[in-house]
């Protein structure tokens, strides 16, 4: 489990075993008990959420759109 980025006690970071064929460009993230999941690969996304405010995913999908070339670059490194 590849940690990418950190943002406000956040991790993001991809699985690595991410499906079987492998899912499209996604990130995870988590903060203790909260998860989420953004769809990457055409545009920010929220695949899924839990225990996450609205403002709370905002900010988070901002950050990964801020981000995004980041996340890209370490997706085709660790699947490629």
């Amino acid at each position: 489990m590849p940690v990418i980025l950190r943002y406000k006690g956040y991790k993001l970071f991809f699985y690595s075993n991410e499906g079987n064929p492998l899912e499209p460009l996604h990130i995870h993230v988590r903060k203790g008990e909260s998860v989420a999941k953004f769809w990457v690969a055409h545009d920010i996304n929220l695949a899924s959420s839990y225990g996450l405010s609205a403002t709370e995913l905002n900010d988070i999908a901002q950050f990964v759109r801020n981000n995004r070339e980041i996340i890209e670059r370490a997706w085709n490194e660790f699947f490629g």
